[in-house]
């Protein structure tokens, strides 16, 4: 495959449908052997050949300078955490599981104060009500939504969890495109391309058929 004439957009199409569950490449191998590209045009070329080969690589890379961080930080992972959870909570499936456990949670420790956590008696099946609205143990899923989301506001305040978050997302996209640039393309790397071309190919041919 020659990557000098692979576009932006089929690298990130190829992405997109590629697996990320392979396992990273052996350190030996991530850290072999390293150039300076001469041109413009292999250096283009090497960077999309090793972002696409070392895909899984780059990305715990970029998780394990994260960590770090939020070990330097724990009230970063805290604020960070407190929004994923108030963002999730804007999807209906989490909302009604997070409801239906926390309220199993509480009937069991205190049932009068489950049943008057009970949803309105508009409200249908397992929290949802009729008009489409969601509850949280008895609380319209809106107010609960907004509650988390001004805590975690105050966490990435106090925290300073904005620049956590960016001195690691860029310290992590740096270090990698530095790789990318340096790391020479070995025959792995190419006879992978090969076969993930041939892999695209044969699907064509399937869907053709």
């Amino acid at each position: 495959m020659d990557w000098g004439n692979v576009k932006l957009g089929e690298l990130v199409d190829a992405l997109k449908e590629v697996e990320w569950t392979t396992p990273p490449r052996p350190l030996a191998e991530f850290f072999a052997k390293f150039a300076i590209p001469k041109t413009r045009a292999k250096w283009e070329s090497r960077v999309k050949c090793n972002l696409y080969y070392y895909r899984t690589n780059y990305f715990l890379s970029i998780a394990f300078i994260l960590c770090i961080g939020f070990i330097r930080n724990p009230l970063a992972f805290i604020a960070v955490l407190i929004s994923s959870i108030g963002t999730a909570c804007l999807n209906d499936s989490f909302a009604l599981s997070v409801n239906e456990r926390l309220t199993r949670a509480i009937r069991r420790l205190s049932p009068p104060l489950a049943s008057k956590m009970r949803p309105p008696t508009s409200v249908g099946v397992r929290g949802r009500p009729l008009k489409g609205n969601v509850y949280i143990c008895g609380t319209d899923r809106r107010i609960v939504v907004l509650s988390i989301l001004s805590l975690s506001a105050l966490f990435w305040y106090i925290s300073s969890a904005f620049k956590t978050v960016l001195y690691a997302l860029a310290l992590g996209f740096i270090l990698s495109l530095l790789h990318m640039s340096l790391r020479t393309p070995n025959l792995k790397a190419r006879l992978n391309a090969y076969r993930e071309e041939f892999r695209a190919g044969w699907r064509g041919l399937n869907s053709d058929a």
